[in-house]
């Protein structure tokens, strides 16, 4: 099948090249043109593992190209993927002027009947906007007679496991009324149905708040989480103990339980708004989300607190060594990760940074720059030198088991902040170390 997909962010660039692996013929449309050309040269702008390979391999053999030209774009495929950025406006909500310039592209150039799918994650209503928006279109063209059909289908992809959740997905949502559309769709993704039925067939609207109920009950439970772990210190129960105890109870289970210090990346956040600026908009109070959204913010905080009290408020001319700067492990990516409140809020007391993380170190000086207090390492071991204390925000498998010898001989003092729960206190304490992790 001919698949044109605009935007070549993290969704679309995923999606079009796990489709061409199955033997779609895909386009992927851009409007930036440095990173087309990077793209067709094979640099992958990502860090996901296993996307540049599957880039390179699909270029190579035909099926994936990358493009700037919207007009051929839309020649190419029957189906129109929209998978451009949702970003949150100024009151939260999601930005809808990229996937309704899409919209407006695909119906100024479309010649036959065409499929537009919805893959970016957007509010309840957006398909009635996106067919308006080409209705209106067709119209200033005398082209009503052209047919076109727009459909909903939500993306499950984890950072750090994306090409896998996509080639493997555990349910592919598809909002739609039309039963060739219907059809259409089950042929696209026929390859990864076949162990066993994963498509699920709804309305548009039910479609589009599946999307933002899943990421909103996730964060849901990781902010309640965060909340029994506070609630825990102040008890003196551990709660490590107190998550394999709900963990074993199959209808709580084990995943998005583990305490820490908060949530980030481009999806949590800003559904979590966005879903609480859509009920704001039928008068409706999100009491849950709201209650979400300000644990996950305050739960930022808690690291800092707890070196702030250590070293009695006085962090000015401290130097803190940080592991880890991306949101989650096996990602680069820093958006709203809570490395960045710890930072900022360091260096608002006049303490130091020697920072290092396994992929993120060319996005943090992107984001920050050359500063002063900031000292960006080439390894874990060159971030402890001389440090005052260290400080584990992202569970990097390369963290987990460290020679804990070589950070008592490295730092100044034998202080750990783990914000990921990461060593056993006893064990620490036995080593001699000052250890401060999150709910225990």
């Amino acid at each position: 099948m001919n698949v044109t997909v605009f935007g070549t962010g993290y969704v679309g660039l995923v999606q079009g090249a796990v489709l061409a692996d199955v033997g779609h013929h895909v386009v992927c449309v851009d409007v930036d043109a440095d990173k087309v050309a990077k793209l067709e040269q094979g640099i992958v702008p990502i860090f996901e593992p296993g996307l540049e390979t599957l880039v390179k391999e699909n270029a190579a053999a035909g099926r994936l190209r990358f493009t700037t030209d919207a007009a051929a774009g839309v020649a190419h495929g029957t189906v129109q993927f929209i998978a451009v950025g949702t970003p949150p406006d100024e009151d939260g909500s999601a930005d809808l002027q990229y996937v309704l310039a899409v919209a407006e592209t695909v119906a100024r150039h479309m010649t036959e009947h065409r499929i537009v799918i919805d893959k970016s994650t957007v509010p309840v209503g957006t398909a009635d906007k996106v067919r308006a928006r080409m209705s209106d279109v067709l119209a200033e063209r005398g082209r009503q007679a052209l047919t076109f059909d727009v459909v909903s289908n939500p993306e499950f992809l984890k950072e750090g496991s994306a090409v896998a959740d996509c080639q493997k997905p555990d349910r592919i949502i598809i909002g739609t009324e039309s039963e060739a559309t219907e059809e259409l769709m089950r042929e696209l993704y026929a390859p990864f149905n076949r162990n066993h039925e994963k498509i699920l067939v709804m309305d548009v609207k039910s479609a589009e708040l599946t999307k933002y109920a899943a990421n909103c009950m996730l964060a849901t439970k990781i902010s309640f989480m965060n909340e029994i772990a506070n609630l825990a210190e102040r008890l003196g129960a551990d709660i490590e103990m107190v998550r394999h105890g709900i963990g074993s109870d199959p209808r709580i289970g084990y995943h998005f339980i583990y305490p820490g210090v908060g949530y980030g990346g481009s999806c949590f956040p800003k559904d979590v708004q966005a879903l609480i600026r859509t009920a704001e908009q039928i008068d409706f109070d999100a009491r849950v989300l709201k209650a979400v959204e300000a644990r996950n913010h305050e739960q930022k905080t808690t690291l800092f607190a707890k070196i702030h009290r250590h070293f009695g408020g006085e962090l000015a001319g401290k130097t803190v060594a940080l592991w880890g700067l991306a949101f989650k492990p096996n990602t680069d990516d820093m958006r709203e990760a809570p490395s960045r409140v710890l930072m900022e809020a360091l260096w608002e007391a006049g303490a130091c940074v020697q920072a290092f993380d396994p992929e993120a170190m060319e996005e943090a000086q992107r984001i920050y720059g050359a500063r002063d207090e900031l000292t960006l390492c080439g390894t874990k071991e060159a971030a402890l030198k001389g440090a005052d204390a260290l400080a584990i925000v992202t569970d990097w498998q390369s963290f987990k088991a460290p020679d804990f010898e070589l950070i008592r001989q490295q730092l100044s003092a034998p202080v750990i902040f783990d914000g990921r729960n990461l060593y056993e206190p006893k064990r620490m304490a036995r080593k001699g170390f000052t250890y401060y992790s999150v709910g225990r």
